[in-house]
């Protein structure tokens, strides 16, 4: 379908994303996709963000106070995950902060690994986010703030589920990336927090050990491969720069690994999910990247990336959550297909990465 015909696609994203928040303020993951019909911390406040770069703060506000709510009702089992956290031992599953829960606050567990610490360390930066775009944090938000910070600073050295739901039995790079800019978020927020023991020495630590060698950054310690979810980095947690040593030999091999002949970026290089198709959510974050980097082209090489991600639109301007037409095991489509349907359509994710990348380049262009 030629451009022109298609639907303005930042007012569709907006769209699909209004339609997909529930009374309670959680974000459905897609509400097409059965496997989706639920709030992920890590989806949503991503959400959060975009929709505050499109000044859409009383959508974000009420996000924030649903998970709130959720972490709040949890308190009895996060103190004594933060005990069994600091004696080196996982929590139970009614004690930790799940990756995903219905749109009532429930917990779902089903085929999906549950104990996964990025969320809340992508929430908590996506509330200071909020607070730094304007918009309000009553005090029940600063209270659950508070609790996760501290649950994050006690739990971070354990294995959990990557960002992806994926390699329980790992602490993931891109995990400590998410748990170092959501403890940098929440001891901006509470200064408390930034005099705390516990957080300022898991801060230090986290640092440490994202430093502990030359070379790219890869999946885990010992890992031979990288993962593009280490953009999130540079954007939107903002934790280090671009220019970085480390995390410019980590772009320079998502650069060389990842991304296909059409501008798409895959995950990582033994993803079989859906055959490994490329991502819009990660094609927005290489863009964001590239803007933060400045090099000679990295502008257009952006706007390459917004129109990448608008090519994947289909005629009612809804965005999948990957495709597979340069899919790195494409014998592997069909099974995931016949399991579960076509990949998610629409994701609520790819419509605020398209929205983030979208405002950023007005930004950036004027510039």
């Amino acid at each position: 379908m030629p451009s022109s015909d298609r639907p303005d696609l930042a007012a569709a994203s907006l769209r699909v994303i209004a339609d997909g928040q529930a009374a309670s303020g959680a974000f459905v993951a897609s509400p097409t996709f059965s496997q989706y019909r639920f709030a992920w911390l890590r989806d949503a406040a991503f959400i959060a963000e975009a929709l505050d770069l499109v000044g859409e703060l009383e959508r974000a506000a009420r996000f924030h106070a649903w998970v709130a709510g959720i972490v709040l009702r949890s308190a009895d089992g996060l103190e004594r995950a933060i005990v069994k956290a600091r004696q080196g031992e996982l929590p139970s599953t009614d004690e930790y902060l799940h990756c995903r829960y219905g749109i009532d606050g429930s917990r779902s567990g089903g085929d999906w690994h549950t104990f996964q610490l990025d969320g809340p360390g992508i929430w908590l930066w996506a509330v200071a986010h909020h607070a730094r775009h304007g918009g309000h944090l009553d005090d029940a938000v600063h209270d659950a703030v508070r609790l996760t910070a501290r649950y994050l600073a006690a739990s971070w050295p354990l294995p959990c589920a990557d960002a992806w739901e994926e390699s329980p039995e790992h602490v993931h790079t891109s995990t400590l990336a998410a748990i170092r800019a959501g403890l940098d978020g929440a001891a901006a927020l509470a200064p408390d927090l930034a005099g705390s023991g516990e957080v300022t020495a898991s801060r230090a630590a986290i640092s440490a050990r994202l430093a502990t060698s030359d070379g790219p950054h890869a999946k885990w310690h010992g890992s031979h491969s990288v993962d593009a979810s280490l953009l999130w980095m540079v954007a939107p947690y903002g934790s280090v720069a671009a220019s970085e040593p480390r995390f410019a030999a980590t772009l320079a091999c998502i650069e060389d690994e990842l991304i296909d002949a059409d501008g798409g970026v895959h995950r990582y290089r033994e993803d079989t999910f859906y055959g490994g198709g490329a991502w819009p959510v990660l094609t927005a974050a290489y863009g964001r990247v590239l803007l933060r980097r400045g090099a000679p082209g990295d502008l257009e090489r952006a706007r390459a990336a917004l129109r990448w991600i608008e090519a994947q639109a289909d005629a009612r301007g809804l965005l999948p959550e990957q495709v597979a037409d340069h899919a790195l095991a494409p014998h592997r489509v069909a099974e995931w297909r016949q399991r579960w349907g076509e990949s998610a359509r629409p994701l609520l994710w790819s419509h605020a990465a398209y929205l983030a990348l979208h405002a950023e380049l007005e930004t950036f262009g004027r510039g």
